[in-house]
């Protein structure tokens, strides 16, 4: 029997013939079917689609190290890869891995240069004073606002240490604008650190927007004009800015008045602390709660407004139609339109990523060459990761762009699979175009992004694929046209119908929205997984969009698999300690998690129930307590002492087997295991697993780490001594 790449891949040997025949002529087809993918992706450039995932694996890695990796020497290794690759280019067995190697280390490159670029002083202890500084934006709350203030100057502290930014609340109306120069008493502490290990690390994220610290205003800001010295041009270009965005956001949020408001204003501006608790959990269970973020959506809608406006536009004007590429002056125009469109709405990351995109597309129109592709899509990503490498890590990257993959992998493959002109169309031709292409094209990006809002959020919203039809009407009918419409006539005046038809499409919206939130089983709460699992994940969803035969194609379901398995192998913990040591998650006796401490964290405990696959809002209290502390019994009956005041420790410290507290424990402290102050700065956050007389532990800090986000403690003797273990017994 004779077998070839296109024959049955699955023949059998004709009787007679030995069994190892038949297992020679199937590695035979097998590698011939595998040489032939792997020509087709290299004849197609399908191999130039995986530069990103090399280098962003590149960045990841780079962030993610314990210690700050030599700069020179992984630039160094990037360049003699590629110089290498380089000499290698006429055996592509060695020339591709080569290549692959060097995009590994040149991402690592891009994000310690980027890590060089905003390193900036971070407060390290608790700050009570005066500060003065200019305020960058202002984002109004139902109750009070939220203040970006770049600092000029801190009471006692010296400049080599004052913090660029500081993040500030104010519990009645801020008073100012962006652009005034203020001087205010604050209570601002550090970036709060992950409460959990594998947690969500605002630290690392506060870093990134060179934010020093995070507090509040003790009284009223006091305005200062003229300020000691004029602000840089930057801000004040973005300050403006600010303003018109907020004097825009309160017209449309008093104009549809509410939480329908806060949406119309969150979709017009990108200005979201308006919406209440209760209404961001409505569309979240409704799996929605993009519709109050400027994604890509938005921005490809605007720009499509503003291309298909100006050519039509242009091509009214005969003698520029007939002589002149209007196609071209349309795209450019185009280009300035949604840069002034993601100007307006805050330029927020996710909408800066949307821009580069839409940039990308319109520029190949440019070029003349095809926009839709991936390709282009390729190209955006690797701006994302020379400008912005810590994007990578975020949901708002990872959503947006599986999503905005797998939709040019299904234009893509309707491309392929459109029949010539003249042949009959089958049943692949409705599921092609209208309702049943847009419920695939959802299907396919719903499917791409599953795995990484099961891995961030801790949740999946199986009614999706109701919401996201619904939010993409919205937007296409609503938002957009109302966002440029009412933006403009606010100018004279005449806006109030345009936000009154856009608060009609959000009421329609929230009112299927709650009929999907109470709906049974519309929101899945899911554990936290194993942490290597999304790097299979991810993998099996670049390899199911990236690759354009079969045979590479199928490489994703083994990798499914095993992110799937790393997905239900999640560790459990029965005691979780956040890095501050004021609070507790304790698992009781029923299976559920309960917090210890006298007032509740609400950022530790949504971590906490998240990575627990809890959907309660809060939990129960654990134990009780006095004005010296909290005692509670964990699951395996072991006595747990909170303890807050330093009188407690005599008697906590003689019957407790865990004492956890945010003070110093002193030296005749006898508890088995001993988290204070000094070893939570050590370790980070904890977790700690009972398995029988054995407890195993897990720290948020790696041994020996030091970041800019994450600096070692001064070196006690204390700290080290008690250590985090890998195993501890009673």
């Amino acid at each position: 029997m004779t077998t070839s790449a296109s024959g049955d891949f699955f023949a059998r040997a004709p009787l007679g013939r030995a069994p190892g025949f038949a297992a020679r002529a199937f590695i035979d087809t097998f590698g011939a079917r595998i040489a032939a993918a792997f020509e087709e992706e290299w004849s197609e450039r399908r191999f130039f689609l995986w530069l990103p995932v090399c280098a962003g694996a590149g960045a990841i890695a780079h962030i993610l190290a314990p210690t700050e990796p030599r700069l020179w020497l992984i630039a160094a290794l990037s360049a003699a890869f590629a110089l290498f690759a380089a000499l290698a280019r006429a055996r592509r067995a060695l020339m591709l891995p080569l290549i692959a190697l060097a995009a590994f280390f040149a991402g690592q490159v891009f994000a310690g240069w980027r890590v060089a670029r905003v390193d900036a002083p971070v407060l390290q202890r608790v700050f009570i004073g005066e500060v003065a500084g200019f305020v960058e934006e202002v984002d109004p709350r139902p109750q009070g606002a939220r203040i970006v203030l770049r600092v000029a100057e801190m009471e006692g502290v010296s400049p080599g240490a004052t913090p660029f930014r500081l993040r500030l609340s104010t519990r009645g109306p801020p008073g100012v604008a962006a652009g005034d120069f203020v001087a205010a008493k604050i209570r601002a502490l550090p970036p709060p650190k992950a409460s959990l290990p594998g947690g969500y690390d605002f630290a690392r994220d506060a870093f990134f927007a060179r934010i020093g610290g995070v507090g509040s205003l003790l009284g009223a800001a006091e305005k200062i004009a003229p300020p000691p010295a004029p602000p840089p041009a930057r801000l004040r270009f973005f300050a403006a800015i600010d303003r018109a965005r907020n004097i825009l956001a309160q017209r449309v949020y008093q104009a549809v008045g509410g939480d329908n408001g806060a949406i119309a204003a969150a979709m017009v501006t990108g200005k979201r602390d308006l919406l209440s608790e209760e209404a961001r959990e409505t569309i979240r269970r409704a799996g929605i709660f993009h519709i109050i973020t400027i994604s890509g959506v938005q921005m490809t809608l605007v720009a499509g407004v503003f291309f298909v406006g100006f050519r039509a536009l242009l091509a009214r004007i005969p003698v520029l139609a007939l002589n002149h590429p209007i196609k071209k002056w349309a795209a450019a125009l185009a280009m300035a339109g949604a840069c002034g469109y993601a100007l307006f709405t805050g330029s927020r990351v996710g909408s800066e990523r949307a821009l580069y995109m839409t940039l990308i597309l319109l520029g190949a129109v440019l070029a003349d060459r095809p926009a839709l592709t991936m390709r282009n899509l390729a190209l955006a990503a690797l701006v994302v990761l020379v400008t912005e490498p810590e994007a990578l890590l975020g949901a708002s990257f990872q959503l947006s762009f599986a999503a905005v993959a797998a939709l040019v992998a299904v234009y893509e493959a309707r491309a392929r699979a459109r029949p010539p002109p003249g042949e009959a169309e089958g049943w692949r031709a409705a599921l092609n175009s209208g309702v049943g292409g847009a419920l695939a094209a959802t299907f396919c990006a719903t499917s791409a992004t599953a795995s990484f809002m099961a891995h961030d959020f801790h949740e999946l919203s199986p009614y999706v694929l109701i919401g996201n039809p619904l939010t993409l009407a919205l937007i296409e009918f609503f938002a957009v046209p109302a966002a440029l419409l009412g933006s403009a006539l606010a100018l004279v005046g005449l806006d109030g119908p345009i936000w009154a038809w856009l608060g009609l499409g959000i009421a329609a919206i929230m009112r299927v929205a709650g009929w999907i939130g109470a709906a049974p089983g519309s929101n899945l709460a899911l554990p936290a997984f194993a942490p290597w699992s999304i790097v299979f994940l991810s993998l099996a969803v670049l390899s199911a969009l990236l690759w354009r035969s079969r045979p590479m194609r199928l490489t994703a379901f083994p990798l499914l698999a095993l992110g799937l398995a790393g997905a239900a192998s999640g560790e459990k913990f029965d005691i979780a300690v956040p890095p501050t040591g004021d609070s507790a998650a304790l698992r009781d006796a029923s299976g559920a998690l309960a917090t210890l401490g006298r007032s509740r964290n609400a950022f530790a405990a949504e971590q906490w129930l998240r990575a627990d696959g809890d959907d309660r809002q809060k939990p129960e209290a654990a134990g009780r307590c006095d004005k010296l502390g909290c005692a509670a019994l964990a699951r395996n009956g072991a006595a747990v002492a909170l303890v807050l005041e330093a009188e407690a420790f005599p008697e906590d410290c003689a019957r407790a087997k865990i004492v956890i507290t945010p003070l110093d424990a002193p030296d005749y402290c006898a508890a088995p295991i001993v988290l204070d102050r000094a070893r939570l700065a050590t370790t980070g956050a904890v977790a700690l697993r009972f398995e029988g007389e054995t407890v195993v532990w897990r720290t948020a800090r790696a041994p020996g780490e030091d970041r800019p986000w994450s600096r070692p403690p001064k070196s006690r003797w204390r700290g080290f001594a008690r250590g985090a273990p890998a195993g501890e017994a009673f």
